[in-house]
């Protein structure tokens, strides 16, 4: 009789089954479901580690200066638990990507920015992708750079809204309305396509607006992009889905 198979587990780490960690800013503002902070938005378990001392008006505001090895510090830290990857709270944070790339031994995703190459190229001739962000008046060339973003983007901002840019980046309360922070998004990309007719999508810079992605598309009736689409795919290659074995190839594919 053939002896069993013994199953060899495979260990190393502290946790197991949450390959992507997520860099969070240091903040108390609600973070509603859809939003990269709420382990519930996430269809797959995540690890998060907040970096100290990495608030939303230090990164937003002021550039991130002099963060960069705390965040690389957080990040190794998930590592050593057991992310195979690395992603970050803040579309701001695209500062970074280069540095954190070189320094962290797995993939490394910082900025929902990063996406508007992509999607630039699914859209016909004479359309182009606008960028809402939460400050428009603080994102930098640099920042674009960083993620291969056209410096000429048409892009919209919160700022001069009335509730999303006074809780989540000037830290004024804790609390938020919900309804105001969605009518700040909504503003901010019917004056985006008003000034620029030519947008055929919308990248959301900031890891906060996923959960207004919905009403927004119903609003302007374009597709919208956001860090949870972006998380999504840079997820599914670290877990692929499992399909079961190869069909027989002397069957029809697909039935």
């Amino acid at each position: 009789m053939q002896a069993p198979r013994t199953a060899i587990a495979a260990g190393g780490k502290s946790i197991y089954g949450a390959p992507l960690g997520i860099l969070m800013l240091e903040a108390r503002f609600p973070r509603i479901p859809g939003d990269m902070g709420n382990g519930l938005t996430w269809p797959f378990p995540v690890l998060f580690r907040v970096v100290r001392g990495a608030s939303p008006e230090r990164v937003v505001l002021e550039g991130a200066k002099g963060l960069l090895d705390a965040f690389v510090a957080a990040a190794e830290d998930l590592i050593d638990l057991g992310a195979e990857a690395i992603t970050t709270n803040c579309g701001f944070l695209s500062l970074f990507q280069r540095e954190m790339a070189e320094r962290l031994n797995v993939p490394v995703a910082t900025s929902s920015l990063m996406q508007v190459p992509l999607v630039q190229a699914t859209l016909p001739p004479g359309r182009r992708v606008g960028l809402i962000t939460v400050s428009a008046s603080t994102l930098t060339p640099a920042h674009l750079d960083a993620a291969g973003v056209p410096r000429d983007i048409p892009v919209a901002g919160t700022e001069n809204g009335r509730e999303f840019f006074r809780v989540l980046i000037k830290g004024e309360k804790h609390d938020m309305d919900v309804a105001l922070a969605a009518q700040d998004i909504l503003d901010a990309g019917r004056d985006l396509v008003s000034r620029h007719p030519e947008v055929g999508a919308i990248v959301l810079e900031c890891t906060n607006m996923p959960p207004y992605a919905h009403a927004l598309r119903e609003a302007l009736g374009l597709p919208v992009y956001d860090i949870y689409s972006f998380i999504a795919w840079f997820h599914a290659g670290l877990r692929p889905r499992d399909f079961g074995p190869p069909a027989d190839r002397r069957t029809c594919l697909g039935g």
